[in-house]
């Protein structure tokens, strides 16, 4: 009986299935082209993967369609109609073309974020005005994305169309009327129960740290996932959440938020220059890999590496983030990003203390520098959260004569501005530059064209731009009355292209430089630190060497100091991420995920339910006492 609409039901059915179809394509072609980052064995492993993404793809799939079933099914006669299939075709194209190409983007994004696309893009994105440019760009330097999903878009057309809804007038209307109620319910049910990913009330909805239980590595939940569930997942999320796993004793004896450094406050005060250096990765830095035995290494920073022989380096370091904000709020601030980012929390906007209100307490002249126009990144709204007191972009630079059209002032006329504009400064003062041009797209002026190595990857040559920038400040700067009395510091916001299969791996993915350097002998800033450190370490360190001799509240420790600290690196892959003693601990917020021995970088051996030392069994509680205080002290604005 046609009144049942059996026919109606089928294409519906067919129609789905093909988005089902089309999401394992995108999902290889997502492999694919990310395979030197997502390693995975075998045939049988991939297998296994693309089954399990079914889940993610369902839940992603029903929230695009939601609407397009609705439509199909509601009794209002008109259904089968030429006119109303062709609205329904339209819709479906739109709704599914435009989440489908979600998922074609993070073929390129993935590669500079490697994590899927969340909303937190959608944060970052808001502070540009040059998306749209960036964009074009991105896909004309990629062309084969465009093309790939016109080709698969022409056929999930070809294929949608063999299948059509023949027109028929119900006669029955009760049998019409009361089976398209039947079928809604039945239907609305699974839909609610594909959203959540199971129909069990108890159980919470999927989420993205649920891929990482159906695979061997963590970097292959990565490919469980789509993209388009990524980004509906983390709408409107908020994981932080006070927890309460251990003692407050536990934490101040073992996590000891607050640190003490004494020493002798001697005049004159240290300047303090920090330089934030856009993608800086430790794989592209000689000085940084003596000791990584890669074969046939190339560097492409010979001034950093040049630099470094006469600075304090930590060679073993790692950014807290993954984005350009995310490394502002860990070097000055020593808050890291977990999953999800505290710059873009509802809890941002409270008092903290940092190396901005330390230097402001001190007496210090607070500035920031960054060359592209003014609120770009966030930048300008986290800088007046932190008390800077000046801040220099591309609005006081007034000279767009040096803007290289997409992101800000070229690096080189942008540091000799910095040391021109400190140069007017009374002392002390403490300056904080993040460099622009080592960003995607990568290019450099056009008239250093074959001047700088080119490498492998495309980042390579503005690397050894934004060195050779750095060389002509230091040029400029050494002739400069503050100079001698001046600490350096350099360091990577996050990391970026991967070249050695070395820096593909996991935690590798965060290896970053930080460096101390000072022309003034009291301040003994040589050698190397070889145990790990991070970016968090940056702020205890510079106040210890300022003489700050007050508590500070930091999760970080002073890598100058003599008192026989314990490092908890922190950061975060989707789960969090600590580092402690000899183990890499993987933490989703309540349960763990993985437990990696550190020389295990690139998590090939999970020790989670095999092995349980007592270094393990306290590293645990460690681990789940950091996030009860950092869930803490960020929600009840304990920053301060």
């Amino acid at each position: 009986m046609k009144e049942i609409r059996l026919q109606e039901l089928f294409v519906l059915f067919y129609r789905i299935f093909l988005a089902f179809f089309f999401y394992q394509i995108a999902r290889f072609l997502f492999w694919f082209f990310n395979k030197d980052l997502i390693r995975i064995d075998s045939v049988a492993d991939y297998i296994n993967i693309s089954y399990h993404g079914f889940a993610f793809d369902t839940t992603a799939i029903l929230y695009v369609n939601s609407l397009f079933i609705l439509l199909s099914l509601i009794p209002i006669v008109i259904n089968t109609k030429k006119y109303y299939q062709k609205f329904l075709f339209y819709l479906y194209f739109i709704t599914n073309g435009i989440a489908y190409g979600m998922n074609f983007g993070d073929f390129i994004y993935y590669k500079f974020s490697q994590a899927r696309l969340t909303t937190a893009a959608l944060n970052v994105a808001k502070n540009e005005n040059n998306i749209g440019k960036i964009f074009i760009v991105s896909i004309l330097e990629h062309p084969f994305v465009i093309f790939w999903f016109a080709v698969l878009i022409m056929l999930w057309i070809f294929l949608y169309k063999k299948e059509k809804v023949k027109e028929f007038k119900p006669e029955k209307k009760w049998i019409y009327f009361g089976s398209s109620v039947v079928s809604l319910c039945i239907i609305a049910t699974l839909v609610v129960g594909g959203i959540r990913g199971d129909f069990k009330h108890s159980t919470r909805p999927i989420n993205l740290v649920d891929a990482n239980r159906h695979v061997k590595n963590p970097l292959q939940a990565n490919v469980v996932l789509n993209s388009v569930f990524s980004f509906f997942r983390t709408i409107d999320t908020n994981n932080f959440k006070e927890v309460h796993f251990v003692d407050q004793k536990f934490v101040d004896q073992n996590i000891k938020p607050y640190k003490l450094y004494v020493r002798e406050n001697a005049a004159p005060k240290p300047n303090i220059v920090i330089f934030i250096l856009e993608s800086f990765a430790k794989e592209y830095s000689g000085a940084f890999n003596k000791n990584t035995d890669i074969e046939n290494f190339v560097s492409y920073t010979p001034f950093f590496d040049s630099l470094a022989t006469q600075s304090l380096i930590a060679t073993n370091a790692f950014a807290n983030g993954r984005q350009s904000i995310h490394g502002m709020s860990s070097v000055l601030a020593g808050i890291p990003s977990l999953k999800d980012a505290f710059t873009s929390s509802p809890y941002s906007n409270q008092k903290i203390q940092s190396i901005v209100s330390v230097s402001n307490e001190m007496g210090y002249d607070t500035s920031f520098f960054h060359g592209a126009p003014n609120g770009s990144m966030g930048f300008l709204g986290f800088g007046n959260i932190l008390g800077f007191k000046n801040y220099y972009g591309k609005t006081e630079y007034n000279n767009d004569a040096d803007f290289d059209g997409m992101w800000g002032i070229w690096d080189e006329p942008f540091f000799q501005y910095f040391a021109h504009t400190l140069n007017r400064k009374k002392s002390p003062f403490m300056a904080t530059l993040f460099s622009v041009s080592s960003h995607h797209p990568f290019k450099v002026p056009e008239k250093y064209q074959g001047k700088f190595r080119k490498g492998p990857l495309e980042i390579h040559e503005p690397i050894g731009y934004t060195d050779f920038a750095l060389k002509k400040f230091f040029e400029t700067a050494k002739k400069m009355q503050w100079y001698n009395n001046t600490i350096f510091v350099m360091v990577a916001d996050h990391t970026n292209q991967v070249g050695y299969p070395e820096y593909e791996k996991a935690m590798s993915r965060f290896a970053i430089p930080i460096l101390f350097y000072s022309p003034n002998p009291k301040y003994n800033l040589k050698g190397e630190i070889t145990s790990p450190a991070q970016q968090m370490d940056i702020y205890p360190t510079l106040a210890d060497l300022m003489g700050y001799n007050k508590k500070i509240r930091s999760w970080g420790k002073s890598l100058v100091s003599n008192k026989q600290e314990e490092s908890i690196i922190v950061n975060s892959s989707g789960v969090e991420q600590f580092i402690i003693g000899n183990y890499i601990y993987l933490f989703d917020g309540k349960d763990f995920t993985g437990i990696y021995n550190f020389k295990d970088l690139g998590y090939e051996n999970n020790l989670l339910g095999k092995v349980n030392t007592p270094e393990i069994t306290l590293g645990k509680l460690k681990s789940k006492a950091w996030y009860q205080d950092y869930m803490d002290r960020v929600i009840n604005r304990k920053l301060n």
